[in-house]
C-alpha cells in the first residue's frame, strides 16, 4: 500500500463488517446519488490505498466497461416514456433507458473499485483469522483464491523475463514460434499453479489447520478504537437499512425517471452514507492530524 491506512489497522470483525456494508448497499441503493457517492468514495479509498496504479486502472479499464455498460441498455432496452429518436433498426431510444444504463455503468464500476479496496484490506491472514474455525475448508479455498490473481501476475512476470534472456519470449521469432513460446510460458506458470496449491494444502495438513482443538496465534486484538468504529458501523446500517425500509431511498428509472422527494430524513440519511462510506478516509485524517499535533508539542518541547 502507498500509505498507511489507519483502517487496515483495525481489527479484522471491523473491515469485513465495513466492506460487506458498502458493497452490498452499493448493489441495492440505484438511487444517483446513492450511486454517486458509492463510486466517489471507492475511488478516493482506493487512490488512497493504490496512489497511481488506480488512477491507471481507472482510466485504461473502468471508463470503457462503463461506457460499454452504459451503452448495453439503450441498445437493447427500449421501455420509457421520454421518447428522444428512432435508431436505424427501427427502434426508439428514450431517456430511461439511457440513465438507467449509466446508473448500472456506475454501480458496476463502484462495486469494483470497493472490492480492489477490499483486497488491499482483508488479507488472506485476515479472513483465516475470521473464518478460519467456522469453515476452515472453505476459508483456506477464498483465502487461496482471492491471493491467486496477484501471486500468479508476480510469477508470470519472473518467468516472462526468465524466458526472454534465453530468446524464448512471446515476442521472438515468427508467429508460430511466439505461439509455442506462449504456449511453453503458460504450460510453466500451470504447473507452478498446481505445484503451489499442492504445498500449500500439505502445509496447512502438517500444522493441523481444521482439526478440531487445534490453538493459533493472533495478533489481532479489539481495543477501545475498535468498539467506536464498530458503533458507528452498526449504527450506519441499522439507521441506512430503516431509510431503505421506509422508501426514503426509492428511485424508478420506468416507464419515468422519478424518486422520493427531497425532505430533511432523506438529505439526514443521505449524509449519513456518505459519512459511513468516508469512514476509513475520516479516521485515516483524523490519525494523521493526530500525530502531526503529537509531533508537533514534542518538537515544540525540544
Amino acid at each position: 500500500m502507498q500509505n498507511r491506512d489507519t483502517f487496515s489497522s483495525c481489527h479484522p470483525a471491523i473491515n469485513f463488517l465495513y466492506f460487506a456494508l458498502v458493497i452490498g448497499f452499493s448493489m441495492f441503493l440505484m438511487h444517483p446519488v446513492c450511486l454517486a457517492v458509492s463510486l466517489a468514495a471507492s475511488l478516493a479509498y482506493a487512490i488512497y490505498l493504490n496512489g497511481r496504479k488506480t488512477v491507471r486502472f481507472s482510466v485504461l479499464v473502468m471508463l470503457p466497461m462503463m461506457a460499454v455498460a452504459a451503452l448495453v441498455n439503450p441498445a437493447f432496452n427500449h421501455e420509457g416514456a421520454t421518447l428522444l429518436l428512432y435508431l436505424p433498426s427501427g427502434n426508439p431510444l428514450t431517456l430511461e433507458s439511457i440513465l438507467y444504463g449509466l446508473a448500472a455503468a456506475t454501480m458496476l464500476a463502484a462495486v469494483i473499485t470497493w472490492f480492489s479496496c477490499y483486497t488491499a484490506v482483508m488479507t488472506s491472514d485476515k479472513f483465516v483469522y475470521l473464518f478460519g474455525r467456522v469453515i476452515p475448508a472453505l476459508s483456506l479455498v477464498l483465502s487461496m483464491a482471492l491471493r491467486f490473481v496477484p501471486k500468479f501476475q508476480t510469477q508470470f512476470k519472473v518467468v516472462s523475463e526468465a524466458q526472454q534472456c534465453i530468446g524464448r519470449d512471446i515476442h521472438n521469432g515468427g508467429v508460430i514460434q511466439r505461439l509455442r513460446n506462449a504456449v511453453t510460458t503458460f504450460s510453466i506458470m500451470l504447473t507452478w499453479s498446481l505445484e503451489n496449491a499442492i504445498e500449500t494444502a500439505d502445509s496447512m495438513k502438517s500444522r493441523g489447520y481444521g482439526l478440531p482443538g487445534r490453538t493459533a496465534f493472533s495478533i489481532y486484538r479489539f481495543d477501545s478504537r475498535d468498539r467506536a468504529v464498530l458503533g458507528w458501523l452498526v449504527y450506519c446500517g441499522v439507521f441506512l437499512c430503516c431509510g431503505a425500509a421506509t422508501g426514503a431511498f426509492t428511485w424508478r428509472y420506468y416507464p419515468t425517471a422519478k424518486g422520493a422527494p427531497w425532505t430533511p430524513l432523506t438529505v439526514c440519511l443521505h449524509l449519513i452514507y456518505l459519512a459511513a462510506c468516508l469512514t476509513p478516509l475520516i479516521l485515516d485524517v483524523w490519525e494523521e492530524r493526530k500525530w502531526r499535533r503529537l509531533y508537533g508539542e514534542k518538537k515544540g518541547i525540544s
